[in-house]
């Protein structure tokens, strides 16, 4: 086991992983990725088309340490690596390209649930803050001159 151990050098397997999962994050962010498919329907063409976000974080870590304490008999070694990473790919439709004998135009994609939790989140908003400041026990005291 020691032998294979020395063919692989010091942070081989983390480069390795690094590299294939950078392969695939850049394999998520191709034009084919944003662009669809495009679907013929009689003498018009349709291209959907989408936002992709790609987020990745990657760390690495080593350690060392030789102590013995004053005592060469039972000397203290240690080592240490480390690694890890994550991502996220999201993706989301935001128009479509239709192409026909009238021309070239782009329909963008609403998504109406994203508009509705926007706009009741603002509501709660603007109830609370005018909640709060109706309130009198809240307010400055008045300034005597």
């Amino acid at each position: 086991m020691t032998d294979e151990m020395s063919t692989i050098q010091p942070g081989e397997a983390g480069l390795d992983a690094f590299q294939d999962t950078m392969e695939e994050f850049l394999a998520a962010a191709d034009v084919r990725v944003v662009y669809g498919e495009p679907i013929q329907h009689e003498d018009t063409i349709i291209i959907p088309t989408a936002e992709v976000l790609c987020v990745l974080g990657y760390g690495v870590g080593s350690g060392s340490g030789t102590s013995s304490e004053g005592r060469p008999e039972n000397p203290s070694v240690g080592k240490g690596s480390g690694g890890g990473g994550g991502g996220r790919i999201l993706s989301r439709p935001v128009a479509v390209v239709i192409a026909s004998p009238e021309g070239i135009r782009v329909e963008p994609v609403v998504d109406i649930t994203k508009v509705a939790l926007a706009g009741l989140t603002a509501l709660g908003f603007m109830i609370g803050m005018m909640f709060r400041m109706s309130r009198r026990h809240r307010a400055l005291p008045a300034v005597q001159a």
